[in-house]
């Protein structure tokens, strides 16, 4: 759609007319002998072409410069921008413990890495809207991707995330949840969310789990916490079986603090439905935001105007040179013909 952010410049629009007329009444005025008005005179006297006697060429000009100064553009279609109601990180253990394969998709036994993959995925999808950031920690934490609108490039970044990347042998949920506080804190956002999981107990970095929640609540981050892994694993070895807790070094009692004092969650898992189950309640807790902004893309078209001022007035420039030798030949040619 073509507008104009200056409409109101065309007023001017009839102002070479009053000139002109002003010109024909040969008023004696000090204001009418200004260079402007003088030249507007020099011109008419060249350009006559009818008894009308108007320089149709300039004021056409004239009305190509007013457009410009209007400020033309094209104005295109309205573009949905993503809502920016919420900053959402989530926290991943990645430590050796996550290797344990007591999960199952699709009747297939997997290690609790893979099956957070799997549901984690699908979540992200039903994000549209919110910022996503991800963040691993083993022996230490650290930013695998920072809060972005971009969800396929997080949802990359969380498939390429391998067991063991921050430290094999330690958990530490507290820096985690510092390291979430410290990108979250800045941001202009509605709400501030951090979905930490882990399988473990804080075993290593420099915060203890409830300080960096004491940071979490000042900074008005809300922290669900969720505790991976099977209660029980029944194994076989053809000839008796044996059945263990793979989650007994899980810290429940810790999680349940941490998310409390932040105005949040804690969630088992136990299997990947229970996980399934637990996005879905996130989504409900923490819905997307519905209403989104939209722009319309526009360009800029005063150059058009300027560019054909510029060409025809090169072009008479190059006539008013390319005649004058003529003319003064013919001159000089009727002078030798009478001297």
């Amino acid at each position: 759609m073509f507008e104009m952010v200056w409409p109101w410049i065309w007023v001017l629009a009839p102002l070479p007319l009053v000139i002109w007329w002003l010109s024909k009444r040969k008023a004696q005025h000090n204001a009418l002998q200004a260079p402007i008005f003088l030249h507007w005179k020099q011109f008419n006297h060249k350009h006559q072409t009818s008894d009308f006697n108007f320089p149709w060429l300039l004021f056409l000009f004239w009305l190509l410069i007013l457009l410009a100064a209007s400020r033309p553009q094209w104005v295109g279609d309205p573009i949905r921008l993503p809502a920016s109601g919420r900053d959402l990180m989530v926290s991943i253990d990645v430590s050796g413990s996550m290797e344990m394969k007591d999960m199952v998709i699709e009747q297939r036994q997997v290690d609790r890495l893979v099956a957070v993959k799997h549901i984690l995925n699908d979540f992200i999808d039903r994000r549209q809207g919110d910022r996503l950031g991800l963040i691993l920690f083993g022996e230490q934490a650290y930013l695998q991707t920072p809060l972005s609108f971009d969800l396929k490039t997080v949802q990359i970044m969380l498939n390429e995330s391998e067991i063991g990347l921050a430290g094999p042998s330690a958990t530490a949920i507290g820096d985690s949840i510092g390291l979430a506080v410290k990108r979250l804190k800045d941001r202009n956002a509605k709400n501030r969310v951090l979905i930490l999981l882990t399988d473990g107990v804080n075993n290593a970095g420099i915060l203890e789990p409830l300080q960096a929640a004491q940071l979490a609540e000042h900074a008005g981050v809300t922290i669900y916490t969720i505790g991976i892994g099977a209660d029980e694993v029944v194994t076989n070895n053809g000839l008796f079986s044996r059945r263990f807790n793979p989650s007994r070094e899980l810290d429940e009692e810790t999680l349940t603090q941490v998310a409390e004092l932040t105005n949040g969650r804690y969630f088992r898992a136990r299997d990947t439905q229970e996980l399934e189950e637990i996005y879905q309640v996130i989504n409900e807790l923490e819905p997307v935001e519905e209403e989104q902004e939209s722009y319309r893309p526009t360009k800029a078209l005063f150059f058009i105007p300027l560019l054909i001022v510029l060409i025809f007035s090169l072009i008479n420039k190059l006539w008013l040179l390319i005649k004058a030798p003529r003319k003064h030949l013919a001159t000089k040619h009727k002078v030798n013909h009478y001297g």
